[in-house]
């Protein structure tokens, strides 16, 4: 088949202009010739154009979905009427409507956008029905239900204008307006809106203040409706409250949606569609609505993207240029001109009754990579955030030279000097990869509205900082369209963008494969050359142990140790912390137990991951009737991965899973469960809003017999904590009454097999202490358990057998009496100071 050509960029990009000045000719000939009821049609679609391109701001480029822009509408109808008819010229009457209608959404998207999805949309359908019962019950000012009438028609000198004349101008208008949106949505503000639309987390750690962005945004749509409206308003000659029922609204934002949120035209051929259609179908009386509708639900259906958005991907070709920083130099753009270090002291947070950190203290000096290491549910990230302006801290200071940046919003914290990237990469998808870096060197100033977005000084720049992390793909790329390494990548080159004297890295090497996390060992080092102070959050200990200069070590959100790679490796607290303490033996099994020969779960060559790079490789594993199996390894190792690929979460990429004789790998996780291979996740996920007695329930609803109640009550013996709050809310619980809790959720399924993935995280030593006895005591019971825990030592007390996951395989398989005390379980969590 032959490759869709499209024009490169830009050369598209300088025709947009070229093409709305045509149709806008091309529309002006025929409102100047046409004659009867065709120049009303006209100027009624042109106007629908004007109002949908202001929607086309607000929910093409920021995502904001507003359905009370007929009330914009109205204000600007009502404005122009009000005062033309005491007198003022309607040229200065017009954008008078224009800037009522502007203030008034400014007004109303301060607190409107503080919320989001289905709460906007209410908050704005509440402001067009108080402007539509506004109108009916000012009557002293807008004449009430009958409205106001015998408005002036616009003049120039002698020239009245009649219909064709009015036509003629909405034309004119819509025409602008389309150009005022290509120069928007290409200008600064605009890229910003997209930015905010896609990552707004990672829009404010660029500089950007969401709040603002899409407030003007809002404003500008209300602006745009306002005019419109305020053209309206003669061409009618009256306005009466029912000229602007609230369908009118739908009407709008259906427009922007058939015609393609965000394309430029996309306005023109939603508001020819949803105005020019109607009346074609006029001849069918009272199936006409039935019609339009149908149609409409067709063009929705088999064009989701709008009618622009569907048919360009027939000739959309992606510029292949790729990186070319010649000219650049990158030493003297990225070397911060005053390095400060930044020094954190006694942070402290806590959500609820839960400390998440508690007295951290963290220095990070110029050009030092400062690692903070923990085993899940450390505090890592929480500190991370707290750094970066995310959550405000409880105490504690976070100094950066001179400036104390403990609750400073995290837009500011960004300008300040301080970059990060995240967990899971939060690329601006819609905006190519040179885009990405691009609002990024902008440090969150946002200058003209219809500026220039970058000059060929910044455009050289983000190629060389493009070509400096080893990014090698096309500049062009929408970053929704890259691998897995290359977002890691683009994401790292995004942060320097914003020339940080602090750059923060949560977890960067995360499903990459090992020449890959050698590659980016180097370029973070090369970073930490530069002069910039690099503070590390990663779970790869070899990784960690070859770069750092210095690591931090947090443990439930308090440090437990700082020091050099080789001092961390051997300190006794580190080593408890992931391994967890001695051994107890009285979690041992009380009497000789041989397992069955015959496997009731076994897994050979599971391959599976999240992006192009597999975070399991060829996994072989099984399960024995009656037997508790341990999965360990260091943080990343695929633990948790290997137990969503088998309970139908994540679907594998290669190998075969056969449980209780059925082979498994192809079916969905509520087949998966049926089948009575029951997960109880990480992190509890129990049902917050339900009562305990109810999310008990729940884990038997694949079960039709009638011992419910009675496993139920067997089942709260072992938890008699949570028969106390049997009628609580789940959400109001303890983290370790919500991790029992969800373990009794999964063993109501009466499981062949029950998997348990991290219980012990976040919980209180004495808890987790608890937690394993009673998990000997099901082992005991005949209960066939696999588990996957950060507490390797708690692990193997009650396993019978254990697995050692490193890097995706499968490293190491014995008794857990055999792994017990190995000191190569200790360097598959540590890693070796040497490295």
């Amino acid at each position: 088949m032959k490759r869709p050509m499209s024009l490169p960029n830009s050369l598209r990009a300088s025709a947009t202009p070229a093409a709305i000045a045509l149709l806008t000719a091309a529309a002006l000939g025929f409102a100047l010739r046409a004659e009867g009821y065709a120049p009303f049609v006209l100027a009624l679609v042109a106007l629908t154009v004007v109002v949908c391109v202001g929607l086309n701001i607000l929910l093409g480029l920021t995502g904001q979905v507003s359905l009370g822009h007929v009330g914009f509408y109205a204000i600007g109808a009502y404005a122009v009427a009000i005062l033309t008819l005491a007198g003022v010229d309607f040229w200065l009457a017009l954008p008078a409507a224009g800037v009522i209608a502007a203030v008034v959404g400014l007004l109303l998207s301060l607190p409107a956008l503080r919320v989001a999805g289905p709460t906007l949309a209410m908050l704005t359908i509440a402001f067009a029905f108080i402007v539509q019962h506004g109108t009916i019950e000012w009557r002293a000012l807008t004449g009430g239900a009958n409205g106001l009438m015998g408005l002036p028609p616009p003049a120039i000198g002698t020239l009245v204008f009649t219909e064709r004349e009015m036509a003629a101008l909405a034309v004119l208008l819509a025409g602008v307006a389309l150009w005022l949106y290509h120069r928007i949505a290409r200008s600064a503000w605009g890229k910003s809106m997209v930015a905010v639309r896609d990552a707004e987390i990672a829009a404010r750690s660029i500089g950007l203040d969401p709040v603002i962005v899409k407030a003007a945004a809002f404003t500008l749509s209300a602006g745009f409706a306002g005019v419109a409206g305020g053209l309206f308003a003669p061409l009618m000659m009256f306005v009466a409250p029912d000229s602007f029922p609230f369908s009118q609204s739908i009407l709008f934002l259906l427009a922007v949606v058939v015609g393609g949120a965000g394309a430029v035209f996309g306005p023109v051929i939603g508001a020819a569609i949803c105005v020019v259609l109607p009346e074609l179908l006029s001849g069918l009386a009272e199936y006409r609505l039935l019609f339009f509708g149908a149609l409409l639900l067709g063009v929705l259906w088999l064009a989701p993207e709008g009618v622009i958005g569907t048919v360009s991907r027939f000739w959309r070709r992606v510029d292949s240029r790729t990186a070319d920083g010649a000219g650049t130099d990158l030493t003297a753009l990225l070397t911060p001109a005053e390095p400060q270090a930044l020094r954190v002291e006694g942070l402290t947070l806590a959500f609820g009754g839960i400390k998440a950190a508690t007295d951290v203290a963290v220095t990070a000096e110029p050009g030092r990579v400062t690692t903070i290491i923990g085993p899940n549910g450390a505090g890592k990230t929480t500190v991370l955030n707290m750094i970066g302006g995310f959550y405000r801290p409880d105490s504690g200071s976070i100094r950066l030279g001179d400036q104390d940046l403990a609750g400073a919003a995290s837009h500011m914290v960004a300008r300040s000097g301080i970059a990060r990237t995240y967990q899971t990469t939060r690329l601006f998808g819609s905006l190519s990869v040179r885009d990405n870096i691009l609002v990024a060197l902008r440090r969150g100033r946002l200058g003209g509205l219809l500026g220039r977005f970058a000059g060929p000084d910044d455009e050289r720049a983000a190629e060389a900082l493009l070509g400096f992390v080893g990014y090698r793909g096309a500049l062009a790329t929408p970053a929704a369209d890259l691998a897995h390494v290359d977002r890691r990548l683009v994401e790292i080159a995004r942060a320097l963008a914003m020339r940080p004297r602090v750059l923060l890295l949560d977890e960067p090497a995360a499903g990459l494969m090992r020449a890959d996390k050698d590659t980016l060992a180097v370029l973070l080092r090369r970073i930490a050359d530069l002069g910039i102070a690099v503070i590390l959050v990663e779970h790869d200990m070899q990784l960690v142990m070859g770069i750092s200069d210095s690591i931090v070590v947090l443990d439930a959100g308090v440090p437990i140790a700082t020091g050099t790679p080789a001092e961390i490796r051997r300190d006794p607290k580190v080593i408890k912390a992931y391994l967890g303490g001695e051994t107890t033996a009285g979690r041992g099994r009380t009497a000789p137990w041989e397992a069955p020969v015959d496997a009731i779960l076994t897994v050979m060559r599971l391959t599976a991951g999240y992006g192009a790079a597999p975070v399991l490789e060829s996994v072989d594993l099984d399960v024995r009737p009656g037997e508790t199996v341990a999965l360990i390894g260091a943080n990343g190792a695929g633990k948790s991965t290997t137990m969503r690929a088998l309970a139908g979460l994540l679907r594998p990429v290669d190998g075969e899973v056969v449980f209780n004789d059925l082979r498994i790998d192809h079916l969905d996780a509520p087949e998966i469960a049926a089948a009575r291979l029951v997960l109880v996740p990480e992190g509890r996920q129990v049902f917050p809003d339900l009562t305990v007695r109810d999310n008990i329930l729940l884990g038997a609803h694949t079960r039709s017999d009638r011992d419910i109640d009675a496993d139920a009550e067997r089942l709260l013996d072992l938890f008699p904590r949570l028969r106390e709050r049997i009628d609580n809310p789940a959400g109001l619980l303890s983290g370790g009454e919500q991790q029992m809790l969800a373990i009794v959720r999964g063993l109501m399924a009466r499981p062949r097999t029950l998997m348990l993935d991290e219980p012990s995280l976040g919980l209180a030593p004495a808890v987790i202490e608890g937690l394993f006895d009673v998990l000997a005591r099901l082992r005991d019971e005949g209960v066939t358990l696999l588990l996957v825990d950060q507490m390797a030592q708690l692990a193997l007390d009650v396993a019978d057998r254990a697995y050692v996951l490193e890097s995706g395989r499968v490293v190491r398989a014995d008794t857990a009496a055999a792994l017990r005390g190995d000191p190569a379980i200790e360097a598959a969590y540590l890693g070796h100071a040497a490295e």
